[in-house]
């Protein structure tokens, strides 16, 4: 076989883990000797749709013999997954499940499988935390990603399963970006019922958007400003150099760290291309606590 080309399409370039997850992939490519092209599709679906379905539709020669991505909307864009299995190209979504795998690997000829972090898992530990961090009860201003995407909903859902029933929440929407949880609590802020709420805990479902959610803060008049950046800030993904950074800073108190998993597909891909491994459907990362629970009980 020629040097394989693949093509990663991540959501968007204004997110740590996603800056994180091409970093990995090329890391990955290099040691493989895999020619890669990386695009970004701004945070919109219809973009990313485009954007893979004219690497899918290039002559022969040059499109790629495989396509990773992670999903910007609802749906892993099974259409254009359907083009890909058609044309023989190797199908890997990140950090999603979709149906519709399970139904195209009878047929197809190339390898199709998902990768995914344990997403009700992290809203699980994401609600641990909160019991050892405010073993009273109290209040979080928690702050989600995109409601359509399945990562945020199942992350939502996992930290309602062990967070304890005397902590309260109140749901912000976000993009995964830093601009857009600030935009997020600025909004809530002006609300007169936020003025009197009695808020104990900041968490967001990523390491950026709780980072944005202090800058908001950070905005407000003294005063006011003192009593929000006391509390504790809580993310997700807990990368070495941003989510671990900020806790080591203070910045955050707490993250869960989420391995980055697109260099981990290309090995798998490689795996089945080259050496002809057959790949189970669908694969799971593990996460965990930054700082433990144990220390964060310490805390």
């Amino acid at each position: 076989m020629s040097k394989l080309r693949f093509l990663v399409s991540l959501t968007t370039r204004d997110n740590d883990y996603q800056i994180e997850q091409a970093t990995s992939a090329e890391t990955a490519a290099s040691k493989l000797n895999v020619e890669l092209q990386i695009v970004y599709a701004d945070n919109d679906a219809i973009n990313q749709s485009t954007q893979i379905l004219k690497a899918v539709q290039a002559p022969a020669a040059v499109r790629p013999h495989a396509v990773i991505f992670e999903p910007v909307g609802g749906t892993a864009l099974p259409q254009v997954a359907r083009a890909a299995v058609t044309a023989g190209i190797g199908w890997a979504i990140l950090n999603r499940e979709a149906t519709y795998v399970a139904e195209f690997r009878k047929t197809s000829t190339a390898p199709i499988f998902s990768l995914s972090s344990d997403h009700l898992e992290i809203g699980r530990i994401q609600g641990r935390q909160f019991a050892v961090l405010l073993p009273q009860g109290g209040s979080v201003l928690y702050i989600q990603g995109p409601t359509e995407n399945s990562a945020a909903k199942e992350r939502t859902a996992g930290m309602q399963q062990t967070k304890p029933s005397n902590v309260q929440v109140a749901l912000l929407k976000g993009q995964w970006t830093e601009e857009s949880a600030q935009k997020a609590v600025r909004s809530w802020l002006k609300l007169s019922t936020s003025q009197r709420a009695a808020i104990d805990l900041v968490a967001a479902q990523d390491d950026s958007m709780a980072v944005g959610a202090r800058k908001a803060f950070q905005e407000l008049p003294e005063a006011d400003r003192e009593r929000w950046l006391k509390l504790p800030f809580l993310g997700c993904d807990g990368l070495p150099k941003t989510g671990q950074a900020w806790v080591r800073s203070g910045l955050l108190t707490a993250t869960i760290f989420i391995p980055p998993n697109a260099g981990r597909a290309i090995e798998m891909l490689v795996d089945a291309l080259v050496h002809k491994k057959h790949l189970q459907e669908a694969a799971v990362t593990a996460a965990e606590s930054v700082p433990s629970l144990e220390e964060l009980q310490r805390h």
